[in-house]
């Protein structure tokens, strides 16, 4: 029982605390998950985070489900999900209940900018320790650079991104182990 309600807890805070949707919550995922409890390793967690990307729903509660699974099967899966939906739901009712109030006032227009920042940092950090780890050679890199230049220029999914993507690194890894016999 101790385990869920951790597994809840983390993830509450991990939903109470992200501001910009999935790609703001990877350091305190990183923080929560892999460093502070050693739920998932960070190549774990990045796996957990891809394959999240890849399916229907919000990355943050499919990730929390994969790692809740993991930990204590459906039951932690539950709990996980539910503690990273929680603080979304409180936050959306009290907002609906008074935005229309303050909805034209300066303040609330500044704090979204300071909040935008804010997340902006978050993520570009996030992107810099997904990076250290994944760009580990050459092929990583030659695939991550077609990505990106893919993205810029086109509207292609992320998912056509993810999916074309893990099938590069099918394809490279299965020459290299022909090439090494």
């Amino acid at each position: 029982m101790k385990e869920l309600w951790e597994l809840y807890s983390s993830f509450f805070r991990v939903g109470l605390f992200t501001f910009g949707g999935g790609y703001a919550m990877l350091p305190m995922l990183q923080k929560e998950i892999v460093e502070k409890h050693g739920w998932a390793t960070e190549e774990e967690l990045m796996d957990y985070y891809a394959i999240g990307q890849c399916t229907p729903g919000v990355i943050a509660v499919n990730t929390g489900t994969f790692i809740g699974s993991k930990t204590k099967g459906v039951v932690g899966g539950l709990a996980a999900t539910l503690g990273v939906i929680t603080p979304s739901i409180i936050i959306i009712t009290l907002i609906a209940a008074f935005f229309m109030n303050y909805k034209d006032s300066e303040t609330v227009a500044h704090a979204f900018a300071g909040i935008r920042v804010a997340v902006t940092v978050l993520v570009g950090t996030s992107v810099w320790k997904i990076a250290k780890k994944s760009l580990i050679d050459l092929p990583t890199i030659l695939i991550a650079a077609a990505v990106l230049v893919l993205n810029l220029l086109t509207n292609v999914s992320p998912i056509i991104s993810v999916v074309a993507s893990a099938a590069a690194g099918i394809l490279l890894k299965a020459r290299e182990g022909r090439a090494g016999k």
